[in-house]
């Protein structure tokens, strides 16, 4: 059915126990897999107190955010199994649903393959959902695994 999918991870529990599903998926149907992790371009302000701020660099912040996907991807690709060999692909975004939306484009995806977290009433109306978003923009079939 699927040729492509598109796979955003980010390491957290959730987005592992959906490779397993995944991967079914990509053996049904001889699909290629990329996975896609999206992180911030821009670099935090951790405050020691309320006068005095260290920040780090853009070019340690990138360091740092390239190091941790290599790290989702490897856990990823431990987790779809030795049967499926995934491409990678690191995008930085400041928003998370608009870096997908460019990494599906990138891969040439025809399908997104997304957790969801299920965030429902006032935790989905206060940290939203990025699941919807993709829904909401993706021109692109967006498959959601629960």
């Amino acid at each position: 059915m699927f040729k492509h999918l598109l796979v955003p991870v980010d390491g957290s529990d959730i987005s592992k126990k959906s490779l397993k599903k995944v991967a079914e998926l990509a053996k049904a149907d001889g699909a290629a897999v990329t996975l896609v992790y999206v992180s911030d371009p821009l670099p935090p302000l951790v405050y020691s107190d309320s006068t005095m701020g260290y920040g780090i660099s853009a070019k340690e912040h990138k360091k740092v955010c390239e190091a941790y996907a290599k790290d989702v991807f490897k856990k990823a690709a431990t987790a779809l199994g030795a049967g499926i060999k995934a491409k990678t692909l690191h995008i930085s975004n400041t928003n998370l649903s608009e870096g997908i939306l460019d990494g599906a484009k990138k891969a040439k995806a025809d399908v997104i393959v997304m957790a969801s977290h299920k965030r429902t009433g006032i935790k989905g109306v206060l940290l939203g959902s990025e699941t919807h978003e993709v829904i909401v923009h993706s021109k692109l079939p967006v498959l959601v695994l629960g």
